[in-house]
């Protein structure tokens, strides 16, 4: 197991993260699958915490949602911009960062707007997880859903995470306890990606890339029928990443 960093200096230009966003965004039935795992616990006005380059936005404005889009670093805000301005459903697109040390007086005038807030792939890359799902509470309405999809299991730590910055994979278990410190009522928990395991680790660890190569990522999406049949015969009980639905009381 290749052991993460005590601590990654930010970068403006995250090159890692974005090729591996290119790879994944062409990878339109993978991206459904997970919109669509998704989709039950988001309601009202949503917001998206590390929007990226849109490739699970583009979703939720095509149904009419009305969703806020978000990022911490410029290159992706502006990709935003370009890609999605006009779009009816689209209500604003912020940048936020879940751990300013100003938070509160920052984000005042998002704090209690939201019914819902998600973050896919977002706590991994985030040194004080429980700070940022803290803040994430803050920004939602009471009864407001916090939906965290984050990567699962830290024996598959490899070269993928260390490249991404990822300062840790979850559990279920370990998930809900992040969110049950923040103050959240855990409401859903489950498993995500079964057969996305030997692929991530054949890939990262015994291939030693770097990122996710396109060629692999579209031969993954055309098995996506199949895999998604995985999930339901394993009850979502095993996966490469970890959903957990958090409420607001």
């Amino acid at each position: 197991m290749t052991k993460p960093h005590d601590s990654f200096a930010f970068k403006e230009v995250d090159q890692e993260g974005l090729e591996t966003l290119d790879a994944i965004s062409e990878a339109h039935r993978f991206n459904r699958w997970m919109y669509e795992t998704i989709r039950p616990w988001c309601k009202g006005e949503i917001l998206e915490v590390g929007s990226g380059i849109g490739n699970i936005s583009r979703f939720f404005l095509e149904e009419g949602k009305q969703l806020t889009l978000s990022d911490l670093r410029d290159n992706y805000l502006g990709y935003l911009k370009e890609e999605f301005a006009g779009q009816k459903a689209l209500r604003a697109i912020i940048n936020l960062d879940l751990v300013h040390p100003d938070f509160d007086a920052v984000y005042a005038d998002q704090l209690g707007k939201y019914d819902t807030v998600f973050a896919l792939n977002v706590v991994e890359h985030i040194e004080n997880d429980r700070l940022a799902l803290a803040n994430i509470r803050k920004l939602l309405r009471q009864n407001g859903h916090c939906v965290i999809l984050v990567p699962a299991y830290q024996t598959l730590y490899n070269r993928f995470d260390k490249e991404l910055e990822h300062y840790r994979r979850y559990t279920k278990s370990t998930l809900g306890a992040a969110m049950s410190d923040a103050g959240y009522r855990i409401a859903h928990k489950q498993h995500f990606n079964a057969m996305g395991i030997p692929g991530w680790y054949i890939s990262g660890k015994l291939q030693q890339n770097k990122t996710i190569p396109k060629g692999q990522m579209s031969l993954y999406n055309t098995l996506v029928p199949a895999f998604r049949l995985v999930d339901k015969v394993l009850f979502n009980q095993i996966g490469l990443s970890v959903i957990t639905v958090g409420v607001k009381d």
